[in-house]
């Protein structure tokens, strides 16, 4: 992943990619797309390329997917 380079502290602009992110405006973390949960970049694992969404984790990210209709709901 890139390396964070800047002192933000608030919330980092990122183009999510394949396999990597891009920083686009400096900050020390992104709020989860489901959860609303800080990640600090350094911890950020899982996004969505095609709806530029982070996720907190591997749960939320399948949440992301059953309410974009890429998953059947769970029940």
């Amino acid at each position: 992943m890139n390396r964070f380079e800047g002192h933000g502290s608030g919330e980092a602009k990122i183009r999510y990619l394949d396999a990597d992110f891009q920083v686009i405006s400096p900050g020390s973390h992104v709020r989860c797309a489901v959860t609303g949960e800080i990640i600090p970049l350094d911890e950020l694992k899982y996004w969505s390329v095609a709806r530029q969404e982070a996720y907190v984790d591997v749960n939320a990210s399948v949440t992301a997917d059953e309410r974009a209709g890429i998953l059947p709901t769970q029940q």
